[in-house]
């Protein structure tokens, strides 16, 4: 009795970790496992507002979706706002971060004015932004007017070739603090030694940026860029307070699109389909971009 009491016990020792670990591991089984198998399952189905044909469908709605025009141009549209935002929020944040590595008077309150934006909610910045853009009380148009010397009408949320201008706007006010606070972290681990070295020896800005300061700041570049590449292809918060999507379909995401769909239209299974499709999507890319992470090390 005791020496299988004492096994035990070594046995509880060498696991404790695992055992402690194990109700946790099992919460998150069950809150994440559950609902990926089930969308699986329901996106060979046929479960629609009008039908709830739980038969097994094949592979109809992804077949359907791949032939999908509107769902091509959801991608594209998010795509879009993705190559644009976010390397003006990579450049506009290291730029602020340059500029507030030096001890400069009044730096943290700086600092902390400049990171409200990124503590707002995307609904209130969506609904701030909305509001200044508003033809007849906003300040934007005012401001275009007064500049301009004339009153000007400028439907910012409507005019085709205003929409993308006012989503990229609210979309770089309010993430280049986030970019500004990790490449300020970044570059204030930068050898100094290094940079001194090169000044001495006359390196021009360029080779001093490409050799020094980049490979310095280059690991916690790419996971800002993996961050916030992420999520800006589900943004969903701003343009809809914005635009709804619109004018039309112009300004419609794939996360815009995918709640239509599923919550509009109510055609679940096709919905579920689009999000496997979707997470298959991602889980490669970022399965890549991890593995070209780890060889540049």
């Amino acid at each position: 009795m005791t020496a299988r009491y004492n096994r035990l016990s070594t046995l509880i020792d060498r696991n404790f970790g695992r055992i402690a670990a194990a109700p946790a591991i099992a919460v998150l089984l069950a809150v994440s496992l559950f609902p990926l198998i089930y969308t699986i399952v329901v996106s060979f189905q046929n479960l629609t507002m009008l039908d709830s044909d739980t038969s097994f469908q094949g592979f109809m709605h992804y077949r359907a979706a791949l032939f999908d025009t509107r769902l091509w141009a959801a991608l594209g549209h998010t795509t879009l706002i993705l190559v644009i935002a976010l390397p003006l929020e990579i450049i506009l944040g290291y730029v602020l971060a340059r500029l507030f590595l030096e001890q400069l008077p009044g730096r943290q309150v700086f600092v902390a004015l400049l990171v409200l934006p990124t503590v707002l909610s995307p609904i209130v910045a969506g609904a701030t932004w909305r509001l200044m853009f508003d033809v007849r009380f906003g300040p934007v148009g005012q401001i275009v007017s007064w500049l301009v010397g004339e009153p000007v009408t400028m439907l910012w949320t409507v005019n085709p070739t205003l929409v993308y201008p006012a989503i990229l706007i609210c979309e770089v006010w309010q993430w280049t603090p986030f970019m500004f606070l990790l490449l300020l972290a970044a570059l204030s681990n930068v050898d100094q030694g290094q940079l001194e070295a090169a000044e001495l020896d006359g390196a021009s800005g360029w080779r001093v940026f490409s050799k020094i300061i980049l490979p310095a700041i280059r690991p916690v570049l790419v996971i800002a860029i993996l961050i916030r590449g992420l999520d800006i292809f589900r943004i969903f918060d701003v343009i809809w307070v914005l635009t709804e999507g619109g004018p039309g379909t112009m300004t419609e995401t794939l996360s815009i699109f995918t709640y239509q769909i599923g919550f509009v239209q109510f055609d679940t299974s096709y919905t579920a389909a689009i999000s496997i499709m979707v997470v298959l999507a991602l889980t490669i890319a970022l399965t890549w971009a991890l593995r070209r992470v780890e060889a540049l090390k």
